[in-house]
């Protein structure tokens, strides 16, 4: 009866804690919340900390604060990089999806990289529970992905999933509820992101920002060079390194391609990993099933070509990959008692 009650007044919440973006699922109610993992702070006396703005808000001053002001991710590589920023992040979230002051501690369920350390695992626990968190399960984001993907990842049969985020790529081979054999790599949307800003400024020494080479990978990135031509053009706008002056250039598909070549063929070569270590009757599950693709990271264009092309293997994106992860989590916090063998068990 407790309990009961105690579920009336607290919305338990799911959380995709990513290093580009943060999604809360509120049991019940789906995804309702979608914004930017930035906080921006101001140094005071003391060189004592307040938080100016989170998520939407902060994410528009990146690049354009005043000294006194920084625009921090708190996460890097899908880990907490700076912890108390992080907590006043998490703290801000429960609270918006609560829309109250006075509410009873949620349970909360957050996804973490297959990859994390054990320190790194229990950084993300008590980051929560600092942030007001009754109690904290925590999921691996490839299981996450996997039961957000729709995958039938508690049957005995093989499952493959490529998950990429902003700061890391899981791969992950599941069956019977748990991952046989996993592969993390810190190669994501922001690699991308510093592998186009890297190119333009050695081959153009033009320099230009996060929020200019994200809008580049979007329109005209691409995992293989167009067959014809250059493809796509864009015209962008940096700093010119010779003179120190604002500049705009065209920009093509074939050179956004050429960028990209490195963090691709190591999403490749993560899969290829994978599949080597995946045992034979497993491996024959996903030779016909094939391989799923989640992630903001999976919308690139032709990177799923060029994952069937370097495996042989059917390859296709999630319905609904952005949201992927986050959903699975809200599924097995709404299922926690059928899903509890699939969760990080904390000592």
């Amino acid at each position: 009866m407790l309990k009961k009650i105690i579920s009336h007044f607290s919305s338990n919440v799911a959380i995709d804690l990513g290093t580009a973006n943060t999604l809360v699922y509120a049991q019940n109610q789906g995804i309702v919340l979608n914004e930017p993992s930035v906080v921006a702070i101001t140094t005071g006396k003391n060189n004592k900390r307040r938080v100016l703005a989170v998520g939407n808000e902060a994410k528009l001053m990146v690049g354009r604060t005043p000294g006194n002001i920084q625009a921090i991710r708190p996460l890097r590589e899908g880990v907490i990089a700076d912890f108390d920023v992080a907590e006043d992040m998490i703290k801000y979230f429960i609270q918006k999806v609560h829309k109250r002051r006075n509410f009873i501690s949620p349970q909360v369920m957050i996804c973490v990289p297959s990859g994390s350390t054990a320190v790194e695992k229990r950084a993300i626990q008590e980051s929560a529970e600092s942030a007001g968190a009754r109690r904290v399960f925590l999921i691996e984001e490839p299981m996450a992905a996997a039961i957000g993907a729709g995958l039938p990842v508690t049957e005995p049969c093989g499952s493959m999933v490529v998950d990429i985020g902003g700061g890391t790529t899981e791969v992950a081979v599941i069956s019977l509820g748990g991952i046989v054999h996993a592969r993390s790599v810190r190669i994501g949307g922001d690699t991308m992101d510093e592998a186009i800003i890297a190119y333009i400024r050695r081959h153009h020494n033009l320099l230009v920002g996060e929020g200019m080479s994200e809008r580049i990978k979007k329109a005209i990135g691409s995992a293989i060079k167009p067959e014809k031509g250059v493809g796509k053009t864009m015209a962008i706008k940096g700093r010119d390194l010779v003179n120190g002056i604002p500049k705009e250039i065209i920009i093509d598909e074939n050179q956004i391609a050429e960028s990209l070549h490195e963090p691709v063929m190591g999403i490749v070569d993560a899969v290829r990993i994978t599949l080597e270590n995946t045992p034979p009757e497993l491996a024959a599950d996903i030779v016909e099933k094939g391989i799923v693709m989640t992630g903001g990271g999976s919308l690139l264009n032709n990177l799923d070509h060029v994952l069937r092309e370097a495996t042989g293997l059917p390859v296709s994106i999630a319905d609904d990959p952005l949201s992927c992860v986050a959903l699975g989590t809200g599924q097995a916090l709404e299922q926690i008692k059928a899903l509890k063998d699939v969760l990080i068990r904390m000592f």
